[in-house]
């Protein structure tokens, strides 16, 4: 049985990524380029099936896309893969814009 995938408010996020939560940007390069959450890292959607499994064990993995359809599709294939922890950053990167959140750059 997968592990489930919890939606978090920006905020919410926020105070994971203070406390060492990984958090995985699968955007694709264009989006990442014109601005990311510092200290997401870049795991594009189009490469997470080839790839999900260079991602570390970690007690919470934040997926992250503009608005969270992507993320949350990333989110449940992690948890398919029997890890736990697995977030969806509620409302993606323009929630976390409209959360006046730390962010230098563009959602693209």
């Amino acid at each position: 049985m997968a592990a489930e995938v919890q939606e978090s408010l920006p905020v919410e996020v926020a105070e994971l990524a203070k406390s060492g939560a990984l958090m995985v940007d699968v955007r694709e390069q264009l989006e990442w380029d014109a601005g990311h959450i510092a200290g997401s890292i870049h795991l594009p959607m189009s490469e997470l099936s080839n790839r999900l499994n260079e991602l570390p064990d970690a007690d919470c993995t934040v997926f992250i896309c503009r608005v969270g359809v992507r993320s949350l599709a990333a989110a449940e294939a992690f948890a398919a893969e029997g890890r736990s922890g697995c977030i969806n950053l509620a409302g993606g990167l323009q929630g976390w814009v409209e959360a006046r959140l730390p962010f230098d750059g563009t959602v693209v």
